[in-house]
């Protein structure tokens, strides 16, 4: 779902350092030459742990294999399969042709690979769409920070006239329009005398996007004990991500989605990156403090984001490491340690989440038209 007011790397999309925080199978061992685990645990334990591994552990956490619960919003297999057809269906969208997907589309890294979305009749949105892969581990959700979290995000842009443009009432009269929605609904939330409606659609889209997580990448499994899972010039450039204080920032197990920070610490990044009308999350606020303050983004599966920035004006990755640099750092990167600290956000990216197509439950002669 397009945050239009959320996305793919902004302010801080590498904003490193001088920020400041104001936000809150079987066993096949055999036949692949793999040691049995016993001996594998083994071999691992009695291995030093290198010290640039014990810092990144002491810096960083590894994304799981599973969804993590979300409060007051138990998943359930039938809550989860609702959540993925209403990922996919455009029928949300006031003119039935933008879905969720439209805009964090799941074979893109979650994103549009647009600098700003394409919305309800041909509108664009103001800032950058952010990746919505492993965002249930977000600190909040949007550029901004506006919505707490995955289920209250899910609402915004489905009602907000520049990106679906769904009126809040129109909503549930358009799933209730569809029969197998109306079923769908009554199994995912038992119980209920009138389940079809706008809350219970957040919830179930949360619960599907909270499974949206990338594990095992490279970098996850040198934090669990693999020291040859990262090349010798990604170890080079975690140890210049750490030493130039990057980690400030960047860290946690989104490496980076915990806090809000000032764009342009040191310098300003200019008005193309920076526009003076996006005041980022002093909207919010209103505090004179939070002014042109963004929320840090994820650095995971970067490379697959581009462009960056919450104006989407940069496509080139070693460009936006340079200008956090100079911006957030007040420091001119070197051509090494650029290309050093490239190399390391390239171990970020992991496992993609293979998601099946569903088949979306059919309009009928009575269900609501579209409204291009």
């Amino acid at each position: 779902m397009k945050c239009l007011a959320l996305t793919a790397l902004v302010v801080t999309s590498l904003a490193l350092a001088a920020c400041e925080r104001k936000a809150p199978g079987g066993d096949t061992g055999a036949a692949t030459g793999q040691q049995p685990a016993a001996t594998t645990a083994a071999t691992t334990a009695a291995t030093p742990v290198e010290p640039l591994m014990a810092t990144a552990r002491g810096l960083f956490k590894v994304i799981p294999d599973t969804a993590p619960d979300l409060p007051g919003n138990a998943a359930t297999p039938e809550k989860v399969a609702l959540g993925k057809m209403l990922y996919f269906d455009p029928r949300l969208a006031a003119s039935h042709a933008i879905s969720c997907s439209s805009c964090h589309n799941l074979g893109l890294g979650g994103t549009d690979n647009e600098e700003t979305s394409i919305g309800h009749r041909w509108q664009r949105g103001d800032r950058n769409a952010p990746t919505v892969l492993n965002a249930v581990f977000n600190t909040a959700q949007f550029w901004d920070g506006r919505a707490a979290d995955l289920e209250a995000q899910a609402g915004g842009p489905m009602v907000n006239p520049v990106e679906m443009a769904s009126p809040e009432v129109h909503v549930p009269e358009q799933l209730r329009g569809i029969p197998g929605y109306r079923e769908a609904f009554a199994r995912a939330f038992p119980g209920e005398a009138d389940p079809v409606t706008l809350a219970n659609a957040q919830k179930a889209i949360a619960v599907f996007e909270a499974g949206l997580l990338t594990p095992d990448a490279p970098f996850d499994r040198y934090l669990k004990g693999d020291a040859a899972a990262l090349s010798a010039e990604q170890k080079e450039g975690l140890s210049v991500f750490v030493d130039k204080g990057c980690i400030r920032c960047h860290n946690g197990i989104n490496i980076g989605g915990a806090m809000y920070a000032k764009f342009g610490v040191f310098a300003s990044p200019g008005a193309k990156l920076l526009p003076p009308g996006d005041k980022g999350r002093y909207t919010v606020t209103k505090a004179d403090g939070d002014q042109y303050s963004f929320k840090v983004p994820t650095l995971r599966n970067i490379t697959l984001t581009a462009p960056y920035f919450h104006t989407g004006t940069v496509w080139n990755l070693r460009e936006a490491v340079a200008v956090m640099g100079d911006a957030q750092l007040g420091s001119t990167l070197s051509e090494p340690e650029i290309d050093k600290l490239t190399a390391f956000m390239g171990s970020l990216t992991g496992k993609q989440p293979e998601v099946t197509m569903p088949i979306l439950p059919p309009s009928v002669a009575t269900t609501p038209r579209p409204k291009p």
